[in-house]
């Protein structure tokens, strides 16, 4: 599994009116609840998270993420190709899935079910709102051709790969906007998560958050 997470200064600018220090908080917890519940997948073999931010790397490690440095070019979609690269070089024989790391809620049930259901050939779930994609599976060759970005859930369409329908709600849940938020606090959000939300004081007024 690969889980490209940006440097915090960078992430989660949809985020408004957040400052940029709540923003990289939750964007921090976001991550590290996604990691915990795909490091928990029995269908997960090794989770390799690609950033170049030392405090990413020092959170996700600690959660079970083997660290891959972020020095290729190509933005997100070069990073999951990092990614790729160092899984297959671990274990050749493995199929691999790039998943976003903004999915607060995501419950591990909700992946390996996607996992194991998944045809041989490349996969996707789409996000919630049906235009992205939160979820890419290689075929058995470990070919992802990632083409993550605006409208990726067409973009992946058009490349070949098949849409799983009825992906549980968690793993479609990704989080860019407050509205977003809004709707995964509704339907459960992890611990990290949680904690940091508590700690920006943002429940329940999500748009009158203050640090404590």
């Amino acid at each position: 599994m690969v889980i490209p997470v940006k440097r915090l200064p960078e992430a989660k600018s949809r985020l408004a009116p957040l400052s940029g220090e709540h923003r990289a908080a939750l964007a921090l917890a976001f991550a590290s609840d996604t990691v915990v519940a795909a490091v928990a997948s029995p269908a997960v073999a090794a989770v390799f998270v690609v950033t170049d931010d030392r405090r990413v790397a020092r959170r996700l490690r600690a959660l079970g993420a083997r660290i891959v440095p972020d020095d290729a070019s190509g933005g997100l979609n070069g990073a999951i190709e990092a990614g790729r690269i160092r899984a297959l070089a671990d274990d050749p024989r493995r199929r691999v899935a790039a998943l976003t790391a903004d999915l607060p809620g995501l419950r591990t049930v909700d992946l390996t079910e996607a996992l194991v259901s998944a045809p041989d050939g490349r996969a996707f779930v789409a996000d919630a709102p049906g235009s992205g994609t939160t979820l890419l599976l290689s075929d058995a060759h470990g070919t992802l051709a990632a083409r993550f970005g605006v409208d990726s859930r067409y973009a992946h369409e058009a490349s070949g790969a098949l849409l799983l329908a009825g992906a549980g709600r968690s793993l479609r849940r990704d989080v860019d906007t407050m509205e977003d938020l809004a709707d995964a606090i509704g339907l459960g959000v992890g611990a990290h998560t949680t904690a940091a939300l508590k700690l920006l004081d943002c429940v329940p007024r999500l748009g009158d958050c203050a640090l404590r």
